[in-house]
């Protein structure tokens, strides 16, 4: 079992290292990016991403497949459109991905209540073990990138994201 603590300071020490990466806090004169919304959104989620995305290495997932898990999870199953759309990918490439993942026994197909179909993706037993277990690390590693906040500079930030999400969502899909 890993020890938070030492996990943690290892996350703290590594974020520190990789400060350097980061763009200043302050834009740089002349610099469009470093102002520019959709690149501080996709950098800072590249930083955040990608120490995690280490941690699935040793399940054997791929990055695609933890985050078909992860919105797996807590639900009574999705259509294919909607993983799709959660993943951030196209419907042709999520079915490729799920008839892998179903082969893997991460996830299986049911038919739909009321219509059968449709196809519903739900995690297997093995899926749900899985993803309990990254889960906790998941939530340990976002806890130590955003340790240096308050609780409501947290909760202001992801209120933040959630809204700009919703209002830039094409018509019908908010």
């Amino acid at each position: 079992m890993e020890r938070p603590t030492n996990s943690s300071a290892r996350t703290r020490a590594r974020a520190a290292r990789n400060a350097g990466d980061a763009p200043p806090a302050t834009p740089a004169a002349g610099r469009f990016i470093d102002d520019y919304l959709a690149y501080l959104l996709a950098r800072a989620s590249h930083q955040v991403s990608r120490e995690f995305h280490r941690e699935l290495k040793p399940y054997g997932l791929t990055v695609i497949e933890w985050r078909v898990l992860a919105t797996l999870e807590g639900s009574n199953g999705c259509s294919l459109g909607e993983v799709a759309e959660a993943v951030l990918f196209k419907q042709p490439t999520i079915t490729k991905l799920i008839d892998r993942m179903e082969r893997d026994d991460w996830v299986k197909r049911l038919p739909g209540a009321g219509d059968r179909r449709r196809i519903r993706i739900v995690m297997t037993e093995r899926g749900h073990r899985v993803v309990g277990e990254l889960l906790a690390k998941a939530k340990r590693h976002e806890a130590a990138c955003l340790g240096t906040y308050s609780a409501a500079e947290i909760e202001n930030l992801k209120r933040i994201l959630r809204d700009l999400l919703r209002r830039s969502a094409p018509a019908g899909r908010s």
